[in-house]
Formats: C-alpha cells, structure tokens, sequence
C-alpha cells in the first residue's frame, strides 16, 4: 500500500511538473511579444497605401481612401485623416482641454484569430468622453492615454477625424506590459464651456 501511495504521489508530481513546464513555453517573452505586434500591424497597414514622410505644410490626403502617414521615425503610429479640420483657426494649444470619442480594434486579435471585436465610447452617448490635456505629460488624466492618440492635433485642427494605428509603447499606459497594438477611430472637440 506504502508502495502504491509513493507510486501516485510521484505520478501526480510528474504530472504537475509536465503542466507547469508546458504552461512555461506558452509564455513568450517581451521580445517575441514586440515580434508578434509588428506582424500584427503590417498585415494591417498592407490593406492600405502607406506614406513614410509627411507631405508638405500638412497638406494631408483626406477620406477613406487616403494613405495612413506614418508619423514618427520608428514606425509606432500611423495616421489615416479622415476629417482634416480647420488647420488655419482651430489647432490645439498646450495645455488645451480636448475632448475624444474613440472606437479602437485589437490588431493582435485580428492577427492571431483573423476577426475583430471594437470597444470605446463613439457610438454611446451614455457614456462619458474622454479626454486629455494637449501636450500635459505632467497630467494623468492625460498620459493614460498614452502619448499616441495627442499626436494628430500636431497636425490637424481639433474638429478633425482620424484613424490611427498604435503601438504599445505610445498607446494606454495601463497595457504596455501587454504589447498590444490598436487601430483608433477618433473624432476630437473641445467642450462647450471651454
């Protein structure tokens, strides 16, 4: 009977060790993570034009149609205008208080299972905006949202509309560690009483 007992514990310590070791190599490290979002964001960006330079005095193409720019040198964000804005009276200021409605689709997701989910607060007006402080790193209302989504008012007025592909180091602080990036519709405004 001693022998049984010692024959399943080791058994079932085997098998612990088999689950445990198995569940190890399902874990992939920061540096495959970073691997797998570049994978996830080029299969996004080949279904559209993509222009490495910024044209000249933000003379952006506009609408579905247009190109996304790529607008830092690392290839961490991509802009598709889809609203210019009033360049000439409406640019943010530092500090301004902007307001944002957002729908964002996990590319990761749509890497790995070939579908996409959207989630955010564009489409329920029950729910509250958000916002940030234009160019306030010091604010975490506005460094929550990581410095990704202030990027296009650097270049269009505050009433304009954008797609913008994220990636994890410029997008929601909370989920850097997650590597995960995000293609944003944002529509900009600033409210009423401001």
């Amino acid at each position: 009977m001693k022998i049984l007992n010692k024959l399943s514990a080791l058994s079932i310590a085997a098998i612990a060790s088999i689950a445990l070791l198995s569940s190890c190599s399902d874990t992939k490290s920061y540096a495959e993570r970073l691997v797998d979002e570049n994978k996830a964001v080029n299969l996004f960006l080949s279904n559209y034009r993509v222009e490495n330079s910024l044209p000249e005095d933000n003379n952006f193409e506009v609408g579905p149609e247009a190109p996304y720019y790529r607008l830092d040198d690392e290839g961490n964000i991509y802009m598709q205008v889809l609203r210019a804005g009033d360049r000439e009276n409406n640019m943010a200021t530092d500090d301004q208080l902007i307001y944002f409605r957002w729908t964002r689709y996990n590319l990761l997701y749509a890497y790995n299972y070939g579908e996409e989910y959207s989630e955010g607060n564009a489409e329920d007006m029950s729910m509250n905006p958000t916002y940030f402080r234009f160019n306030n790193t010091t604010n975490s209302s506005s460094t929550q949202w990581g410095t990704g989504i202030q990027m296009p008012l650097n270049y269009l007025g505050i009433d304009c509309e954008v797609n913008i592909v994220i990636k994890s180091q410029y997008g929601v602080s909370s989920e850097i560690a997650n590597v995960t990036p995000y293609m944003y519709n944002v529509r900009y405004f600033v409210p009423l009483s401001n």
